[in-house]
C-alpha cells in the first residue's frame, strides 16, 4: 500500500504503518515534551509502548495521560490540563477513538486558557475568547473509523453538573498533522466496526441533507457515503482487510469535513441517550438514522434521491434509500428499536427531549423540530415505528 501526504483541510499522513513517522510528525512541529493521549485500556497495548519507546529512544520526553472515561467531562479535561502543565509538556499526540481524540484536543485547547472551558462552547462567537497564540500543537491518529474527530474543529464533553454533551468548538482544534494508518484498526471487535462506520455514514448523510450552500462540503459528503456503502460491510466481515481499513478511515475524515456545513436531528437526539444512557453514539446514531430520515422525508426527498443515484442504489427513490439503510444495519446486527439497547424504566424521555431540542445539531436539522418533535421521533424509536 502507498504512502500519501494531503493538506486539505490539514496535514494528513495516510497509509499503512504511516504511524511510523511520528517521530518526524513531532520534529515537523517543534514538539519536544509530547503528552500522548489514549484511553486506558488501549494505553496497555502493545502499539502504545512501541510507540512510547521510539519516541524515548529519539529523544522525545514523552508522558501519557489515559485518564478519562468513554464519555469525556470535563473533569476529565481538567485532570489533563494539570497533567500537561505539570511535566511541562509543549505539544499533544492524541491516539485512539472519538474520546481520546476529543480529551487529547481539548487538553491542547485548554493548556493555555484562563477562562472555564464552558466559555467555548459552539454558540455564537464564543470561540473568538479563546487566546489562539496559546493553543498548543495537536498530531492525531485515529484507531476508529467514525467520529472523524482528527479532521473536526470540536470535542464534545460531558458537563457533569448537567448531564448534558456539550460540543466545544475553535478552529484551532483542526489538528496540525492528522495520520492515518489502517493497520491501528485492523483489531477493531466487529460490532465497534459497525457502529463506528454508522457514525461517519450519518456524519456524512446529514452534512449532505444540511440546509445551506456549501457544494464543498456536499461533494465530500457524497463519496464519504460512497466509500461506506463499497467498504463498511467488507471490514465488518473481514477485519484485516487492510484496503477496506483504510478506506473507512477515508470516509470518517470526510465525514467530519463535511459536517462544518451542519449535522441534524440524528445526532440532536443521540447525544441525550450518550450522555445520561450511556450509549455508544456510533450505534444511536445507527439506530435514530430511519426514523429521523422518514420524519424529515418532504423536505430531504429530493437530495436522497441524488445520493441513490452517486451510491447506484438499485431502487433510486426515497423509499428505496430507506430500504438501503435497513438492509445495511440489519447486516451489521445494529438494533432496530432503541428499546433494544435502553429499558423503558431508565428512558427519561421528557428530559431527553428538552436536552435533544436545545443541541447544536437542531439549528440545521433539514425540518424545524420542536420539543414535541424530539419526544415523537425517541417514542417511534422505543417502538421501531418508521414515519
Amino acid at each position: 500500500m502507498n504512502k500519501y501526504k494531503w493538506n486539505y483541510p490539514t496535514n494528513i499522513w495516510v497509509g499503512e504503518n504511516s504511524v511510523k513517522d511520528l517521530n518526524l510528525a513531532c520534529t515537523n512541529l517543534n514538539i519536544s515534551k509530547p503528552l500522548l493521549v489514549t484511553d486506558s485500556n488501549f494505553s496497555k497495548s502493545q502499539i502504545i509502548e512501541e510507540i512510547m519507546i521510539k519516541l524515548k529512544n529519539d529523544n522525545f520526553l514523552v508522558e501519557l495521560f489515559s485518564n478519562f472515561s468513554g464519555n469525556p467531562t470535563g473533569t476529565n479535561v481538567s485532570d489533563g490540563v494539570n497533567f500537561y502543565k505539570k511535566n511541562k509538556c509543549d505539544g499533544v499526540i492524541t491516539i485512539g477513538g472519538g474520546s481520546a481524540l476529543d480529551v487529547g484536543k481539548a487538553i491542547a485547547f485548554m493548556s493555555g486558557q484562563t477562562l472555564s472551558l464552558w466559555d467555548f462552547e459552539d454558540i455564537g462567537d464564543n470561540w473568538k475568547k479563546a487566546n489562539a497564540d496559546l493553543i498548543v500543537p495537536i498530531i492525531a491518529i485515529p484507531t476508529t473509523a467514525g467520529t472523524g474527530s482528527e479532521t473536526g474543529r470540536a470535542s464534545v464533553i460531558l458537563n457533569e453538573e448537567t448531564g448534558v454533551k456539550k460540543i466545544i468548538f475553535h478552529p484551532k482544534f483542526l489538528p496540525s498533522i492528522v495520520i492515518l494508518d489502517p493497520v491501528l484498526t485492523i483489531g477493531l471487535p466487529p460490532n465497534i466496526t459497525a457502529a463506528t462506520g454508522m457514525d461517519a455514514l450519518a456524519h456524512s448523510l446529514e452534512a449532505y441533507c444540511a440546509p445551506g450552500y456549501h457544494p464543498m462540503a456536499d461533494g465530500i459528503a457524497l463519496e464519504g457515503m460512497r466509500l461506506v456503502n463499497e467498504w463498511l460491510i467488507k471490514v465488518f466481515k473481514d477485519g484485516a482487510n487492510l484496503e477496506g481499513r483504510m478506506n473507512m478511515l477515508t470516509a470518517a475524515s470526510m465525514g467530519s469535513t463535511a459536517f462544518q456545513k451542519g449535522l441534524g436531528a440524528i445526532h440532536s437526539l443521540s447525544h441525550p441517550v450518550n450522555a445520561v444512557n450511556n450509549i455508544h453514539h456510533g450505534l444511536s446514531n445507527a439506530i435514530f438514522m430511519p426514523y429521523v430520515l422518514t420524519f424529515n422525508k418532504k423536505e430531504i426527498e429530493k437530495k436522497v434521491i441524488k445520493i441513490c443515484d452517486y451510491l447506484e442504489i438499485n431502487n433510486k427513490s426515497f423509499q428505496g434509500f430507506i430500504d438501503w439503510v435497513l438492509d445495511l444495519r440489519k447486516k451489521l446486527d445494529i438494533p432496530h428499536k432503541l428499546s433494544e439497547v435502553i429499558d423503558e424504566k431508565n428512558f427519561e424521555i421528557d428530559r431527553l427531549s428538552k436536552m435533544a431540542i436545545e443541541d447544536p445539531s437542531t439549528s440545521t436539522n433539514p425540518r424545524k423540530m420542536s420539543v414535541d418533535d424530539m419526544k415523537i421521533i425517541y417514542e417511534h424509536s422505543m417502538l421501531g415505528k418508521l414515519f
